[in-house]
């Protein structure tokens, strides 16, 4: 776990306020809230960037605006250039995932890290990566190079996120235990006894494989007692079905030989 405070994002001459709100939106879901804009086309406060944050709201709230780039990174000790067009620079080439490893071992050490993305136009301008001691760059499909700005975002602070919590969330109830062994055995003999009556066994001599896959089949699920009962109830059901359908033949028959 980081100890300082995590990467900011830098948006540099970002055109629509849609993206700078989805941009929040982003960030937000992932733990990142230091926002900071360079010259953004149409001023700030824009008020759909707040309409497209979906609630999001802090991110924006405290989002600064700088008229260039090296004012909006001066505090910074690391920063990444996030884009997929190849320039002239020498700089080192990192997937997110290698960056964000960088980027929480600088946090660890207390240093304040950022990570600037272009306009939606043009990206970054070789002028820009050159302030930057990286490049970051997706793994995405040559035949299409553009991503959507929020989406660039949001999987940086992805990568980002998976070095505080690598596990899924927890669910979000517990689950019920797996039922005992005596309980999917009654299962067992259940589901056994009425394939039987059904004529399901044939030819007779496979029926120890046939129930021996079914077995294994059935104890893969794991099936908690709730879910046992119910299954038990599912096959008497059936049963039931078929007697009534056995029943209603045997009158059916019956009628025929009287007539």
């Amino acid at each position: 776990m980081s100890t300082g405070s995590p990467p900011c994002i830098i948006l540099n001459a970002p055109q629509l306020a849609q993206n700078i709100g989805a941009v929040a939106r982003a960030m937000a879901n992932f733990g990142l809230s230091d926002l900071r804009l360079v010259n953004p086309r149409d001023g700030w406060p824009q008020e759909r960037a707040w309409s497209s944050a979906s609630g999001a709201e802090w991110p924006l709230n405290a989002a600064r605006v700088y008229d260039s780039v090296e004012a909006a990174i001066a505090d910074l000790h690391l920063v990444y250039a996030t884009t997929a067009r190849p320039r002239e620079l020498q700089l080192p080439i990192l997937t997110p995932r290698e960056a964000a490893g960088n980027l929480i071992a600088e946090v660890a050490e207390g240093r304040k890290v950022g990570l600037l993305f272009g306009g939606e136009r043009a990206g970054l301008e070789t002028a820009d990566i050159a302030l930057c001691q990286a490049v970051v760059t997706l793994p995405i499909d040559p035949r299409f190079r553009s991503l959507n700005l929020a989406q660039a975002v949001i999987i940086l602070a992805y990568e980002w996120r998976m070095t505080q919590a690598t596990g899924a969330p927890a669910i979000f109830r517990d689950a019920p235990p797996p039922a005992e062994a005596a309980a999917m055995q009654g299962l067992y003999d259940h589901f056994e006894q009425e394939l039987e009556a059904a004529g399901f066994f044939h030819p007779p001599e496979k029926k120890p494989s046939m129930m021996q896959n079914l077995r294994s089949a059935l104890g893969r699920a794991r099936f908690s007692d709730q879910e046992v009962r119910t299954f038990r109830g599912v096959v008497t059901a059936l049963s039931k079905g078929r007697g009534r359908a056995l029943h209603k033949l045997a009158r059916e028959k019956a009628k025929q030989d009287t007539e």
